[in-house]
C-alpha cells in the first residue's frame, strides 16, 4: 500500500475518532446516575444504569420531566418520545414547507417571465441578510394576533419561506433545456401539468438535497420554539436539554444522565436522514447535466 494512502486513511480515522469520541462519552455517561456524574464527571466506560436512564427518558418518569396541563385540562407527561415527536414535526414541517414554497416561487420566477420577476427574486434573496433574530418580534406579533401560539402551525408556517432553497431551485430550473418546454407546449401541457409531469420528476435529486439541509435547520431550531410555545407539551429535544441543565431548584441535582441521553437521541434522526439521502444530496448539489 502506498505511503500516501496510509496517511490519508490515518487522517480520516483520526477525524472520525475526533467526532465520535464526544458522542460516545455522552452515551457512556448516560448509563450512570446523575449523582455519579455530578461527583465524578463524564465517563468513557459504560455504567450499569442504562435501563434506568433510558426508561425514564422514554416514559417521562423522573424529576426532569414535568407534566404539562393542556387546553383541555388533561395532564400530559412530557417524555423524551413526546419531545422527539415535536422535533420530528418541526424538522419535517420545515423541510416539506420550504421545498413546496421554494419550488413554486422559483417556477414562477423562471417560467412566468413578467417584468418585475427579477426584482421580486432579489427581494427574496436579500432576505438572507435578515436573520431570524432581527424579525422575530414582528413575526411573534403576527403569530400571536392570529392565535397560533402553542400550535404546530404557529411553529412552522411563519418560517417556511426560504431564500436559499428558492435560489437553488431557480438555478436548477434555468438549466432545463428549452426543448423540453417546446415539447410540453406541442403536447398541449399547461403550466400545472408541465410542473407536475416534467419539472417535479427532474427535481428529485435537488429536492433530496434541500430536504436534508432544511430538515437539519428545522431540527436544530431553539430560539423560535422557545418563544412561540409556553406549553411544555410542545417542548423539543433541545428545549428538554435546556430544562434539565437549569433545574437547580431546592438543591436538586440536575439529571445529567438524561441530558446526555437526550443529546444522543437528538443526533440520531439527522444522521439517519443524511445517511439515507447522502447519494442524492451530493448528486443534487453537483449534477450539472439535466
Amino acid at each position: 500500500m502506498k505511503r500516501g494512502v496510509i496517511i490519508d486513511h490515518a487522517i480520516l480515522i483520526l477525524g472520525v475518532l475526533f467526532l465520535i469520541t464526544p458522542l460516545w462519552m455522552a452515551f457512556a455517561s448516560s448509563t450512570y446516575t446523575a449523582q455519579e456524574i455530578a461527583r465524578d464527571g463524564m465517563r468513557f466506560v459504560l455504567g450499569d444504569n442504562f435501563i434506568g436512564t433510558w426508561g425514564d427518558l422514554l416514559t417521562g418518569a423522573g424529576s426532569m420531566f414535568t407534566e404539562s396541563e393542556g387546553k383541555t385540562g388533561e395532564v400530559t407527561a412530557v417524555s423524551g418520545l413526546l419531545m422527539l415527536k415535536n422535533s420530528l414535526i418541526l424538522g419535517l414541517g420545515f423541510a416539506i414547507g420550504k421545498i413546496a414554497i421554494s419550488m413554486l416561487a422559483a417556477y414562477a420566477i423562471v417560467y412566468f417571465r413578467f417584468p418585475a420577476g427579477p426584482f421580486f427574486f432579489w427581494i427574496i434573496f436579500s432576505s438572507l441578510l435578515l436573520p431570524l433574530e432581527v424579525r422575530i418580534i414582528p413575526s411573534y406579533e403576527i403569530v400571536a394576533g392570529l392565535g397560533l401560539v402553542n400550535s404546530y402551525t404557529g411553529l412552522i408556517l411563519p418560517l417556511i419561506a426560504s431564500a436559499t432553497a428558492t435560489f437553488f431551485f431557480r438555478q436548477f430550473y434555468k438549466q432545463i433545456p428549452e426543448e423540453m418546454i417546446e415539447a410540453a407546449r406541442l403536447d398541449n401541457a399547461g403550466p400545472i401539468r408541465f410542473f407536475i409531469d416534467i419539472l417535479f420528476p427532474l427535481s428529485k435529486t435537488m429536492i433530496a438535497a434541500i430536504f436534508i439541509i432544511m430538515f437539519v435547520v428545522g431540527w436544530n431550531q431553539y430560539l423560535w420554539p422557545i418563544l412561540m410555545t409556553t406549553d411544555k407539551e410542545f417542548n423539543t429535544l433541545l428545549m428538554g436539554i435546556k430544562n434539565i441543565i437549569y433545574i437547580m431548584d431546592d438543591g436538586k441535582t440536575p439529571a445529567y444522565n438524561q441530558a446526555f441521553a437526550l443529546a444522543v437521541l437528538s443526533v440520531i434522526p439527522p444522521v439517519l436522514i443524511v445517511v439515507l439521502f447522502q447519494s442524492w444530496f451530493v448528486k443534487g448539489l453537483t449534477e450539472s447535466d439535466k
